[in-house]
């Protein structure tokens, strides 16, 4: 591996993701507008948020892992996505498997809570706490999802997996070979998204917004920046594991667009579930279609 090429590809490949995750939360303001029968946001209304966010007096850090803490949440985006095979670009996904990226996107929650956790705000610390059960409630159903996939392909090597996938069309996808396996996938990536009807930890009219309630000026900016790189992660992932990743951008961008837009159409029909609703659910039917799809594997 060239030492030059890949320090590029390592530098675009965040700003592309990010840039990508701009266009997603468009796409999510859009849709709930849609179904709020309102017109919602015009098109550069992210980017202009982002930059109005670090633009405005910021209150008082609580101190350096306050700080710490929301670089760690963007930091382990950024890792993440150059995990994440892009149509041409493979960044560090040849040396490093599925797992290591589920370890990444571990890590984004971890520096949330060092953050939050100095502020000493009890609606902060509340919403913390749900947002790791969250994680834990969530993390076994992607683990079971993406043993399986592995176990399918004999690899945890993501660039391995789509050209497996892309070597005989739509009739080989996980989608297509492994159902069960995806279906478990997407329901889990709705809980790791924190979208309705599992947007525990936010809970504006119980815990005034959690985490964000100790945010404002570029901390907030930063959790939205977050969000962008948290989105296009969970949906390049899927669309790697399940839909046989890109063959060009418009494919790839298409599929991670569709896969991600499917989460953000449920999240604004359904209410939001209690804490113990999220880990009784999400630990029994996502949990237990996986374990089915990886029996059906086996045998």
């Amino acid at each position: 591996m060239d030492l030059i090429p890949t320090l590029i590809e390592l530098a675009l490949m965040p700003l592309i993701a990010f840039v990508i995750g701009l266009f997603m939360v468009l796409m999510m303001r859009k849709i709930g507008a849609r179904l709020q029968r309102r017109v919602g946001p015009r098109l550069m209304q992210p980017l202009w948020d982002i930059i109005k966010l670090h633009g405005k007096a910021t209150q008082t850090s609580h101190g350096l892992i306050h700080e710490f803490g929301i670089v760690m949440a963007i930091g382990g985006f950024v890792a993440a996505v150059t995990l994440i095979p892009m149509p041409g670009m493979n960044g560090l996904a040849e040396k490093a498997g599925a797992i290591a990226l589920l370890y990444m996107m571990m890590v984004p929650s971890l520096g949330l809570a060092l953050g939050v956790g100095q502020c000493a705000n009890p609606n902060g610390s509340i919403g913390i706490s749900r947002a790791l059960t969250a994680m834990l409630a969530y993390d076994i159903p992607m683990v079971i999802v993406v043993f399986g996939v592995a176990f399918f392909h004999g690899s945890t090597n993501l660039v391995q997996v789509v050209e497996a996938q892309q070597a005989g069309g739509i009739a080989t996808w996980g989608i297509v070979e492994m159902p069960l396996l995806a279906i478990a996938g997407l329901f889990a990536m709705q809980a790791m998204l924190g979208k309705q009807p599992f947007e525990l930890y936010i809970a504006p009219a119980e815990i005034a917004t959690g985490p964000m309630v100790e945010m404002g000026g570029k901390f907030l900016g930063g959790l939205f920046i977050m969000q962008c790189f948290q989105l296009y992660a969970a949906g390049a992932l899927y669309t790697l594991l399940f839909l046989g990743g890109g063959e060009n951008w418009l494919t790839f961008l298409v599929k991670v667009f569709a896969v991600v837009a499917i989460p953000m159409s449920i999240a604004f029909l359904f209410p939001r579930y209690r804490t113990e609703d999220v880990v009784r659910l999400v630990w029994k039917w996502p949990a237990m279609i996986g374990l089915l799809g990886i029996a059906f594997l086996m045998y």
